[in-house]
């Protein structure tokens, strides 16, 4: 199995490891600390030896930070995890707070003593983050002090060590393009853009532009590296050289160049001492970074990760890969709801039952290769912590009369999947009828959307939220998210949500998952991938538009849809969807599952 169920949390642990921590603060002269949930490549999922944010608190989510001063300390969490936070953390020593609406550059304004040193460690914060933090404690009469050695791992006895992973190419078949071909055109777009060299710092982009994959973190499959990118079309990787066999070797060939990854401060020296102009990304470079490049005589240009765009606009190869591996998801996913529908009004199936049955079907595919997050399988009232971890602790029986919402996804070679059902376990009342009908309906906003080029998520993000809008209601969180191609669930710069401002271009992969979730009872989402499609006239109009295709295809619980809420287009969009899902996946189903499908997707 690709996921555990243990329960690592233990609030209990909180106080006296923050205790541990300002002794050393303290013996270091430091009057507070930053910890963030991130590595040095600042990506979502982390190796067990960078979890120092979950080590020091209990929290075990995606994202947040936590500020440790000589007389209080809190940590800040975003809206997915408000009410985790609250059962994982001790909040005696740690006060919670939400990330967006309470975020720690003003706290720290309105907490930081003046004169006092607060530090941080300068490989896991960005250029930007940076710059918000040291502007706050300056602010507060303080100073931000970056560290030599992590004050943190100093404390951390049993701190496990950086993994080591294997690379591996990943085929020319799925990837579309070779990497000499990527790397010679991101060279053209250096050469463009007046800069030398790029430093790529975020593992999926280096994934991507290389064609290699590893992995060194849970469910994605990254192997964590350096990279720079020269405008004369030559590339340097540094790496752990014990990740790369003669095979990897090989694919790498002449244009890489392969270094040890303790290499790279020297190699940032050199570009300095060229004084070459070196672009680095500000919102996903370490801040080590930049300031070495600065103190060695470089000229750092601010920009965008060069092959963020380029990664997420799929070509041919990688669009028709995620098409392939929706299928097959579909009729794992289709044979799990089936499992469901028999087996839990009995009473019998757990959280962690259906989780593990659900990755057991996957697998049965014989093409897995790792679940692409924890499975989110939330029962009745743990449905409405919008990213739920089940635990041997908080596991709950799928009872009569509640909903079920599993959110989960997988990896395999050819495409990343991610989708939501959410399901009645009986009879559903008539409120979550209602409030399930108004999500569908800002799904479907979504999945029919028609929009002219250079249009962002942002301006999509309300058509999902309307109906729920108009009955006082919403959601907590995006959208939708970008999703990589074999690569990281959530991928940017594409995402539908109010701060999605990448315009949508063809070939980007999103989610469509807009929710509803009420605290202490159920909750609500709906999750499809769609690929943007390219500009098509519209019959009778005057302007070419793009659209979105449906990717995932799995069926919607008619048991929850309240007909009478959904207009006739409404309903037509569902009808075909799921005549669309029923053609598709029935040829590989067996007779029981196809018969169970066709119920469950007819006509309304």
């Amino acid at each position: 199995m690709f996921q555990t169920y243990e329960d690592s949390a233990n609030p209990a642990l909180g106080k006296t490891r923050a205790a541990m921590l300002r002794e050393e603060l303290g013996r270091r002269g430091l009057d507070g600390f930053l910890i963030p949930r991130a590595d040095e490549h600042q990506g979502e999922y982390v190796p067990p030896h960078a979890e120092r944010l979950r080590w020091l608190t209990g929290f075990n989510g995606s994202a947040g930070m936590a500020v440790v001063l000589k007389d209080k300390a809190a940590i800040f969490v975003d809206g997915r995890y408000t009410l985790q936070v609250r059962s994982q953390v001790d909040l005696d020593t740690f006060e919670a707070k939400h990330l967006m609406d309470e975020p720690p550059a003003r706290w720290i304004e309105e907490n930081l003593p003046k004169g006092a040193k607060l530090a941080y460690d300068p490989w896991l914060h960005t250029i930007d983050a940076v710059a918000r933090l040291r502007k706050a404690a300056e602010k507060a009469g303080g100073t931000l002090v970056p560290v030599d050695t992590n004050p943190l791992d100093a404390v951390w006895e049993d701190q496990p060590e950086p993994p080591a992973a294997k690379v591996h190419p990943h085929a020319i078949e799925y990837a579309g393009e070779p990497a000499a071909d990527k790397i010679r055109r991101l060279a053209g777009d250096l050469m463009s853009g007046d800069a030398d060299t790029a430093v790529l710092t975020m593992p999926d982009s280096i994934a991507w532009a290389f064609n290699i994959r590893g992995s060194d973190v849970p469910h994605t499959p990254l192997p964590l590296s350096f990279a720079l990118l020269h405008e004369d079309g030559h590339a340097d990787l540094f790496i752990d050289e014990r990740k790369l066999d003669d095979v990897a070797r090989a694919h790498l060939g002449n244009i890489v160049t392969v270094h040890p990854r303790d290499a790279l401060g020297g190699a940032l020296d050199a570009l300095g001492a060229a004084k070459k102009t070196v672009l680095v990304d500000p919102a996903t470079c370490a801040s080590w970074i930049e300031a070495r490049l600065t103190a060695a005589g470089a000229e750092v240009k601010r920009g965008q990760d060069p092959c963020e765009l380029p990664k997420a606009i799929k070509n041919e190869a990688e669009v028709a890969g995620t098409r392939a591996a929706h299928l097959r998801d579909g009729r794992a996913l289709t044979r799990f709801l089936r499992w469901v529908a028999t087996e839990a009004p009995g009473g019998s199936v757990t959280e962690i039952d259906a989780a593990k049955r659900l990755e057991a079907f996957r697998a049965e595919t014989g093409e897995l290769k790792d679940v692409s997050f924890d499975t989110i399988s939330g029962a009745g009232a743990n449905g409405a912590i919008v990213h739920y971890r089940v635990t041997t602790a908080t596991n709950m029986p799928l009872r009569r009369g509640e909903l079920f919402l599993v959110d989960s996804g997988a990896q395999y070679v050819d495409g990343t999947t991610d989708v939501t059902r959410t399901i009645a376990i009986g009879t559903p009342g008539a409120e979550e009828r209602d409030r399930f009908t108004r999500v569908l309906k800002g799904h479907i906003g979504i999945a029919t959307a028609r929009f002219p080029e250079g249009t962002s998520g942002a301006q999509l993000d309300a058509f999902a939220r309307m109906a729920l809008w108009k009955a006082g209601f919403d959601y907590d969180h995006g959208t939708g998210h970008g999703v990589g191609s074999y690569l990281s669930v959530h991928e940017g710069p594409q995402r539908i949500s109010k701060m999605g401002h990448q315009p949508l271009k063809p070939g980007m992969i999103v989610s469509n998952e807009p929710g509803y979730y009420k605290a202490g009872a159920y909750g609500i989402r709906i999750e499809n991938l769609c690929v943007v499609t390219p500009p098509a006239p519209v019959e009778g109009g005057e302007r070419m538009m793009m659209g979105f295709e449906t990717l995932t295809l799995a069926p919607i619980d008619l048991a929850l849809v309240e007909r009478s809420l959904l207009t006739e287009e409404e309903a037509d969009w569902l009808n075909a969807y799921h005549a669309r899902v029923r053609a598709a996946l029935s040829p590989g189903l067996d007779t029981e599952t196809r018969q169970w499908l066709e119920e469950a997707t007819r006509a309304v």
